[in-house]
């Protein structure tokens, strides 16, 4: 989950001043992370969803990932964990989710 990046908690570097989960998380802040954490958002939105149960449901809906991991640190953030198994998204929510994650290396196309 990007060291908490993708639940939509740090969207600014403000938001990193704190703990060391926020130091890792800060390395996503960028216009492609924050691009990525916004269509999260939208989608989760169309599924009553939070964007990190959104994103756990994005890594379940990829054939390669095996298990996603993720855990909480407070009591409140159990039920975004559990709410997984009721979110599906469709193919096109993943390709669009694919999409504005994909890397491209400086200068040059992937």
């Amino acid at each position: 989950m990007a060291s908490g990046f993708l639940t939509g908690k740090y969207r600014t570097k403000d938001d990193h001043a704190d703990g060391a989960r926020a130091r890792g998380a800060s390395q996503y802040v960028s216009t492609q992370g924050l691009a990525i954490v916004d269509a999260l958002e939208e989608i989760g939105r169309a599924h009553d969803a939070s964007i990190a149960t959104t994103a756990l449901a994005w890594l379940v809906a990829k054939p390669t990932v095996v298990a996603p991991i993720a855990s909480a640190s407070r009591v409140e953030q159990v039920a975004d964990l559990l709410a997984v198994a009721r979110v599906q998204l469709s193919p096109d929510e993943v390709a669009r989710l694919d999409a504005v994650s994909a890397w491209t290396p400086p200068g040059g196309s992937a």
